[in-house]
């Protein structure tokens, strides 16, 4: 659905206007999926993110610096995020061999089953989600690249 049809005007300043807020709406409204998607896990994209990048780095543990210099949303609170995934028994948290203030976080044998069953899962596959071709998602990859230069 075009933009103009999802928020329902016409009236933009600039071309480059339409395109910040269509990248706006469409990251909402990905996230939104990812979301509702993961739901049935009783986890949100958020500690997803964190389960993910632990496992980048499994058996391996990271600090929390670590994690939060690797997430999505940049201005995740990772403390609270592994706070509830401890409690959920899919993280372990433990202190540092060289640095004692630093706590470092593990994925557990039950964090990587869920990751397991989530990679499993149609519904969270991202060519279900977005429908574009390999040579699309390339174009728009080198499009949200050189938006951040």
């Amino acid at each position: 659905m075009k933009i103009e049809e999802e928020i329902k005007t016409t009236k933009f300043r600039s071309k480059i206007h339409k395109a910040s807020l269509n990248i706006l709406f469409t990251a909402n409204w990905l996230n939104n999926k990812f979301n509702d998607s993961l739901k049935k896990y009783g986890i949100l994209q958020e500690q997803f993110n964190v389960l993910r990048i632990l496992r980048g780095s499994h058996p391996k543990s990271l600090c929390v610096r670590d994690i939060a210099s690797r997430m999505i949303h940049r201005n995740s609170n990772v403390p609270r995020i592994v706070n509830r995934l401890e409690r959920k028994k899919l993280v372990t948290r433990s202190n540092s061999e060289s640095d004692r203030r630093e706590t470092m976080i593990s994925l557990t044998k039950e964090g990587l089953e869920l990751l397991s069953k989530i990679d499993e899962d149609e519904s969270l596959k991202e060519e279900n989600i977005i429908s574009l071709t390999d040579t699309e998602a390339d174009i728009l990859n080198t499009i949200l690249d050189n938006m951040r230069k």
